[in-house]
């Protein structure tokens, strides 16, 4: 049973002021941290290393952050719908994360305590990732559900203003102020962030947490699995067998690649093979379970596999706080103009693309008779993530030329990519919780937010092929730059990524999972 404020049907809940206040400031507080750590690590933290190693190191400390970040939102989608609801899961994560920001301002010349610091921001901010736009969506039901679009695109139009004016500031504040006030900043506003949340406790509509469901996602998948039919082997099951060992065997690898990679690598493995093995034997669930619950959980595989195809596009985008500030470091700008500053460009595309996609580009398409579903908007988005890097390659190919470029030459591919997070990051948004069972959002919202990690796990692996003499001198035949080589390289992967999306995408078909009245 859940509580809700007073409000009319069919109209904006009051209460959702609050979430979009929140996620304003917490979004301030993540940019501001996050879009200064690069060049942080390389002119102070990282100065121990060689000069050579200081850049690569970097990138991999940075990604690892991202990682943690978008891999600790299976735990609060867990707990959250297991244990402590939304509302209480966000609160309590919410004090990690604010935790973490008091080490990155305190530590700033301690390494173990800075890398502390960025652990509980991951798991703060991983914590409540998934919980707080699902918890939007809790507040609508079918007969506002329709308002529930504007929502989520003013969720993420707000996510984007507070990233704006971190990303144009943090950067300032840490080369005028130094890093204690450049991280504190962001401190205050994620304090404030879960403030404003607490205030609206009284209005929210809160779903509580359910009993064990014995008709839940992860029982109806193990039902497939172990369940034998006369005269019928279980190929299903000696996949996931297979994918256990394989997840296993991966740690082996930690040695080479570091614990980070190999657990990524096995997570990988281990959510696909006992996925695929349930797929092929998932009709055995039907008796033991309702068939709702069977075809719920048919869904949320279908899902993974949409989710599993746009991990490309986030290997691509993750980079522009990493790969794209060192590029702009390399290119010429007034002395007042520091290269992480360029990212205020992303947020600032967004808030206007936003509204133009809505109020002009989609009307359009739909007047030329061209529906613009939100999986052909995600496949069109990968698409120009790919473009964006085509052309990010080609700067780097006249910087390694020795040819003076500005920093504004980036204006294009930052253009570029931001069109196509708009059509990916602010649709799979509605997407995954429109996708999602009812007993699955917090999960599914945090297998979503997964993609990013295994994108980053990407970036990770192509830094440690970089490392290997062997293919250096592979790339060195081809006559580009290692950093223009992996540039065009990420250009093919979200290319052929966008095809295999849209391929797939035409015979997906989309699921209604608002809450009824």
């Amino acid at each position: 049973m859940s509580t809700t404020s007073d409000h009319d049907r069919g109209r904006l809940p009051r209460q959702i002021a609050y979430i979009i206040g929140n996620e304003g400031c917490e979004r301030f507080s993540f940019y501001g941290m996050r879009n200064i750590l690069t060049p942080f690590l390389i002119t102070s933290l990282l100065l121990y290393l060689p000069e050579g190693q200081r850049m690569l190191a970097a990138k991999d400390v940075f990604h690892t952050f991202v990682i943690g970040v978008y891999f600790f939102p299976l735990l609060g989608g867990w707990i959250s719908d297991r244990f402590f609801g939304k509302y209480n899961t966000v609160l309590w994560m919410s004090l990690v994360y604010c935790a973490g920001h008091a080490c990155l301002a305190i530590f700033e010349d301690n390494r173990l305590g800075f890398f502390a610091g960025l652990g509980l921001i991951a798991l703060g901010a991983g914590g409540i990732k998934p919980l707080v736009a699902s918890f939007v969506g809790d507040q609508f039901d079918q007969s506002n559900k329709h308002l529930a679009k504007m929502v989520f695109d003013a969720f993420y139009w707000i996510i984007n203003f507070g990233s704006f004016f971190a990303s144009l500031l943090m950067p300032l504040f840490l080369h005028h102020f130094g890093a204690a006030v450049a991280f504190g900043i962001p401190g205050g506003l994620m304090f404030v962030a879960t403030v404003v949340f607490w205030l609206g406790r009284k209005q929210y509509v809160m779903v509580p947490p359910g009993p064990p469901d014995q008709h839940a996602f992860s029982r109806v998948v193990r039902t497939a699995l172990l369940t034998q039919r006369p005269g019928q082997t279980r190929p299903g099951l000696w996949l996931a067998v297979v994918a256990v060992v394989v997840a296993l065997a991966s740690f082996a690898l930690v040695p080479s690649l570091g614990f980070v990679i190999a657990a990524c690598i096995a997570l990988v493995v281990l959510i696909g093979g006992v996925g695929g093995g349930a797929w092929l034997q998932m009709d055995r669930a039907r008796g033991a379970h309702p068939d709702a619950a069977v075809d719920g959980a048919r869904n949320v595989l279908r899902v993974l596999v949409i989710f599993a195809l746009t991990t490309p596009f986030f290997s691509l985008f993750d980079q522009k706080a990493s790969t794209w500030v060192i590029q702009g470091g390399e290119m010429t700008m007034p002395s007042w103009f520091r290269p992480a500053q360029m990212q205020a460009l992303n947020p600032l595309l967004v808030m206007l693309l936003i509204p133009f996609n809505n109020l002009v580009l989609y009307p359009l398409l739909r007047r030329l008779g061209y529906e613009p579903t939100a999986l052909r908007r995600m496949t069109a988005g990968i698409a120009f993530s790919g473009l964006a890097w085509i052309v990010v390659g080609g700067l780097q190919v006249v910087i390694d030329g020795g040819d003076p470029l500005s920093i504004v030459w980036q204006v294009l591919p930052y253009a570029l990519l931001t069109f196509g997070e708009v059509l990916v990051s602010a649709t799979g948004l509605e997407f995954a919780y429109s996708q999602a069972p009812a007993s699955m959002k917090g999960v599914v919202m945090s297998f979503w937010n997964l993609t990013t990690t295994v994108g980053n796990l990407w970036v990770l692996l192509a830094n440690a092929a970089v490392r290997n003499e062997s293919v250096i001198g592979s790339i060195a035949h081809s006559g580009l730059s290692v950093t223009a080589f992996q540039m065009f390289f990420f250009a093919a992967f979200a290319l052929l990524a966008a095809l295999a999306f849209g391929l797939y995408a035409r015979r997906y078909r989309e699921v209604d999972h608002y809450r009824p009245v």
